[in-house]
């Protein structure tokens, strides 16, 4: 008999498309793209602009203090943008929020590339910019929730945000230094108008229409001093909030006091720069690691025993270590920071839909303002205990806050996070 299967073809079947996996899954969200990639450029924009600035300050003033001051108005401001105008975020359409927050940012730099202009409007329009920052940010998180959803996706976007800003501090600073040789300082701030301008696009045509999240019942400044109060209220938000405050305001002695350091060990302005870039680099590793093989139980579980020991490598100091010990240490420790996208998860699903813009624009306010005291009170503490006592000071004082902190926040910790305590909702 003839074999049956004589002139059958068998044709190939096709492979089935690779399902994304880790962070491929956020960039395969079109709006995300547009998110992030606006992210990126608006950040290149922030660090031209800090450089610019605080080159042009100096170049008008000869003053080191001035330009010091310009670059510290970046910080301080943002406890304002993040209180009294944090109402902003969820009491209008989050696009039409964000399109105008990068046009007021670009506008004051705009204004500030103007020849003659003074130096106090100078540091005017700096603070402008950071009062904006907060509300623009905020409302950013907010969005992510509500591009991404509230859960694996919003973590592992919001930790891409992170790591771009972290690779940001590694390379911004060398690239504004090179354009400052090209280019004069006001010349420079105009690519700052551009990269914000850019961010607006990006944000108008990459994102679709949402609705407000509150109504406009309350005067502005009012509904954002009630909504801080609200998400104050909540044990389990004050909590988490704290601890992600609270470390950073630790983990910043060491970059604050690089430069002492780099002096005591005699390694240059080479050793200087590898000092200053450890912390982030691990902060980048321990993410990336965390977010594209930990599953999100396993980051929920580790986040606290994590918070609680990210600053312990600081201990380490008390040894004088040299340059490579040192380097070590800060790796670790910043590798510990992958505590966050636990952190994240908790966060999102404790508070309420309509108070999450207030809430983030609080926490990124809190964020910033903290590392700025932080950095002081390093500096200040240095004086007189030195570098080597000052960074394991922070580390041994900094892991019993965090201690202290994650108790409370696992006293707080609610099945499936589903019970809200924040009125609002």
């Amino acid at each position: 008999m003839p074999d049956e299967s004589e002139g059958t073809t068998t044709l190939p079947v096709p492979p089935s498309p690779a399902v994304p996996t880790g962070y491929g899954r956020v960039f395969a969200v079109r709006e995300f793209r547009a998110v992030f990639a606006a992210h990126a450029l608006s950040l290149l924009g922030v660090i031209v602009s800090e450089i610019a600035l605080s080159v042009l300050v100096y170049d008008l003033t000869g003053s080191p203090l001035m330009s010091a001051l310009a670059f510290a108005l970046g910080f301080l401001p943002y406890v304002v943008g993040g209180t009294v105008l944090a109402g902003v975020a969820d009491r209008f359409p989050a696009r039409r929020v964000l399109v105008v927050c990068d046009m007021a940012q670009a506008g004051c730099v705009a204004l500030m590339v103007l020849p003659g202009t003074h130096i106090a409007v100078l540091l005017a329009l700096r603070c402008g910019v950071a009062v904006v920052a907060p509300v623009f940010q905020g409302t950013r998180m907010a969005t992510l929730a509500d591009i991404l959803g509230d859960g694996e996706l919003f973590v592992l976007g919001r930790s891409l945000l992170r790591i771009v800003s972290q690779s940001a501090l590694l390379v911004g600073y060398g690239l504004g230094g090179l354009l400052l040789i090209a280019l004069t300082p006001r010349h420079a701030l105009l690519i700052t108008v551009a990269t914000f301008c850019a961010s607006a696009v990006l944000l108008r045509f990459g994102t679709r229409p949402r609705p407000a999240r509150a109504s406009a019942g309350n005067a502005l400044v009012k509904d954002s001093l009630k909504g801080a109060r609200q998400v104050l209220a909540d044990r389990r938000v004050r909590a988490l909030l704290l601890l992600f405050w609270v470390p950073p305001m630790f983990s910043v002695a060491p970059e604050a006091l690089a430069a002492p350091y780099a002096d005591r060990l005699a390694v240059g302005s080479v050793g200087l720069g590898l000092l200053m870039c450890a912390l982030p680099v691990g902060t980048i590793a321990g993410e990336l690691y965390a977010g594209s093989r930990l599953r999100p139980a396993t980051r929920e579980r580790i986040a606290l025993p994590l918070v609680t020991f990210s600053l312990l490598p600081y201990l380490g100091y008390v040894l004088h270590p040299g340059l490579v010990p040192s380097l070590l240490l800060l790796l670790l420790s910043g590798a510990g920071s992958a505590y966050t996208l636990g952190l994240d998860q908790w966060f999102v699903r404790a508070v309420p839909e309509g108070l999450r813009g207030r809430a983030m624009a609080l926490l990124t306010a809190g964020l910033m303002t903290i590392q700025g005291v932080g950095m002081a009170l390093a500096g200040v503490v240095a004086e007189f205990a030195g570098v080597p006592a000052t960074v394991a000071g922070a580390g041994a004082l900094g892991a019993v806050c965090c201690l202290l902190l994650a108790l409370q926040a696992r006293r707080t910790e609610r099945r499936d996070g589903a019970d809200h305590h924040v009125t609002g909702r």
